[in-house]
């Protein structure tokens, strides 16, 4: 078996492998990071086949051109196969705002929604002579492992979280041979979730005591509904708003992707949705606003934000990963962001809270020592050496972009 990856191997950047197994090419993931200037992987080979993990677009944003090129069908869960096509259309949006290159259209997006190949959990396909099964990678909702047996066990893990949070269950270890792991977090510990937990809200209810309103930048898929869910516990006036609205309810109508469908349906329910012009003038005067985007890189939460950047009582509330040159990092490192071209300091509290969704240094050990594999391969990290130390047990491999190992 052969892999060589394109892209976001030694660092979390767009992620696509593409393993060679007795003639059959496949490919797992292919990705954009959507940074300024986004990236991109490197063209990848004539594949058979394509294998997507989640609806994350640093693993399918260029899954359309795999479609558009070579004719394949990809391997997915229900709820990626529907927030993917979300995420795409959005994406080239965006693109045309900001003068990026578009490397495929609205015709190619429509293409790739007829090559999925819809799976579920423990379901099995026959793929290159292996028997593939899928297992839940707890990361997001539909978020798959792959299983591979053939004359070894292979595991490819995608993003990858152990932790039970309130929208899904950890993941579990899968006996393999071969385990081809994620180091996002290689290096650094998360705190504990009710830990986190319980600081935000404390600082939610400081902050609405003292006469001001949080905005709580956020994700749309995966972190508007934990956040929705983590909030219903108090008694609060919640808004949320933008892409977050149609990604709730994709995941309502797959229920057996999640922990607490009935949580997840109580949580949306009980907050009130800005659906016009009209209810977004009412969530400016709410005590809390959940709202895209989660990295303040554009979407609704640019308006909440300039509406109480001057006022010291209110906050902004970050939980989620913010990624170098966005707005999101800028305002968490200088206190101001830019928007229209104008450099906009923030006077009031700005807060970041721990809610990763992926497995932290400890845990992808735990992980990978369950999986009792033989050799293991480091991807998806910018620190994975401090992971191969401690796994140094193992026969480990630690590829760069554009190199082929075989295993």
């Amino acid at each position: 078996m052969k892999l060589t990856y394109l892209g976001g191997v030694s660092k979390v950047g767009p992620l696509s492998l593409v393993m060679e197994y007795k003639r059959t090419t496949l490919i797992f993931d292919h990705g954009m990071l959507p940074s300024d200037p986004p990236e991109y992987p490197m063209r990848p080979p004539i594949a058979d086949l394509a294998l997507l993990t989640h609806s994350h677009l640093d693993h399918c944003g260029m899954i359309p051109t795999l479609v558009r090129s070579y004719d394949v069908n990809v391997i997915a869960t229900h709820p990626t196969v529907e927030v993917t096509e979300l995420l795409l259309y959005d994406s080239l949006k965006i693109s045309n705002i900001e003068g990026y290159p578009q490397y495929y259209n609205k015709e190619d997006v429509k293409r790739t929604k007829t090559a999925f190949d819809i799976v579920g959990f423990n379901s099995k396909r026959d793929v290159a002579g292996m028997e593939l099964e899928m297992h839940s990678a707890g990361h997001i909702p539909g978020s798959t492992m792959f299983e591979m047996r053939g004359e070894e066990t292979t595991l490819f893990t995608g993003d990858l979280n152990t932790t039970n949070t309130r929208l899904l269950w950890g993941a579990h270890p899968v006996k393999c041979d071969n385990l081809i792991l994620e180091a996002t977090y290689a290096g650094e510990e998360h705190k504990s979730r009710e830990e986190s937990e319980k600081e935000f809200l404390d600082d939610i209810d400081d902050t609405l005591n003292q006469g001001g309103q949080a905005i709580v930048p956020v994700f749309a898929v995966g972190r508007t509904q934990e956040v929705l869910m983590l909030l219903d516990e108090g008694d609060y006036d919640v808004w949320y708003d933008g892409m977050g609205r149609t990604v709730n309810q994709i995941y309502l109508n797959h229920p057996g992707f999640l922990r607490s469908p009935k949580a997840l349906k109580r949580s949306v329910d009980r907050a009130n949705a800005v659906r016009s012009n009209k209810t977004r003038k009412r969530a400016k005067e709410a005590e809390v606003v959940v709202t895209t985007s989660g990295m303040l890189e554009g979407g609704p939460v640019l308006e909440y934000l300039m509406n109480v950047r001057k006022d010291p009582k209110s906050a902004v509330f970050m939980t989620g990963y913010q990624v170098e040159g966005t707005n999101g990092n800028r305002l968490l490192e200088t206190g101001m962001i830019q928007d229209r071209g104008a450099t906009i300091p923030v006077e009031c509290t700005v807060k970041k809270y721990d809610f990763s969704a992926h497995a932290g240094h400890s845990e992808l050990i735990e992980f990978a020592k369950g999986c009792d594999p033989e050799k293991i391969v480091l991807m998806h990290g910018d620190e994975r050496e401090a992971l191969a130390e401690d796994l140094s047990e193992f026969d480990l491999y630690v590829p760069v972009e554009g190199e082929t190992i075989e295993i």
